[in-house]
C-alpha cells in the first residue's frame, strides 16, 4: 500500500510548476535631484559684531525629497573664476536646507562686487542639480 501511495504522490508533483504571484516591476530609473529655489547673501549682525553669510535652497527629487542626501554651496569669483570657500547645507524642514556663517570664519567679503554662489545637490546615486546665484547684501 506505501507505494501505491508513494507513487501516485510523486507523480502528482512530477510535472508541478511553480508561479510566483507577486512578481515587482523593476524600480524606477533613478532621477536628478533638481532646486527649485536658492538664495544666499550676507548681513550685519550687531549682537554678534559680524557679518552672517546665509544659504539657503529647497531641493526636491522626483524619486522623493529623501533621495536629496546633501547640498552645498561653493563660492567663486565671478571675475577670475577662482573658488573662493565652500559650505555644505543641513537639512532644515521639508525640502529646504540651510547653513550660515560667521564671516570671520570664512574666506568671503560681504561687499566683494564678483561674488557667485553654486549650490549643488546630490542623491544617492550621485546625480545632480547646479545652480549658480549672486548674493544679496542686506544693509
Amino acid at each position: 500500500m506505501n507505494r501505491i501511495l508513494l507513487a501516485a504522490f510523486a507523480a502528482l508533483f512530477a510535472g508541478c510548476i511553480v508561479y510566483d504571484s507577486d512578481v515587482r516591476d523593476p524600480p524606477p530609473p533613478n532621477q536628478p535631484p533638481y532646486i527649485a529655489w536658492a538664495e544666499a547673501g550676507c548681513y550685519w549682525d550687531g549682537y554678534g559684531g559680524d557679518y552672517v553669510w546665509y544659504f539657503e535652497a529647497d531641493v526636491d527629487d522626483p524619486n522623493g525629497a529623501g533621495d536629496v542626501i546633501a547640498v552645498y554651496a561653493d563660492v567663486y569669483d565671478d571675475w577670475s573664476g577662482e573658488w573662493i570657500d565652500g559650505f555644505e547645507l543641513y537639512w532644515y524642514d521639508g525640502i529646504t536646507w540651510f547653513s550660515d556663517w560667521w564671516e570671520s570664519s570664512t574666506w568671503l567679503d560681504c561687499y566683494y562686487a564678483y561674488n557667485v554662489v553654486e549650490f549643488t545637490a546630490y542623491d544617492y546615486f550621485e546625480a545632480v542639480d547646479v545652480v549658480d546665484v549672486y548674493p544679496y547684501v542686506y544693509e
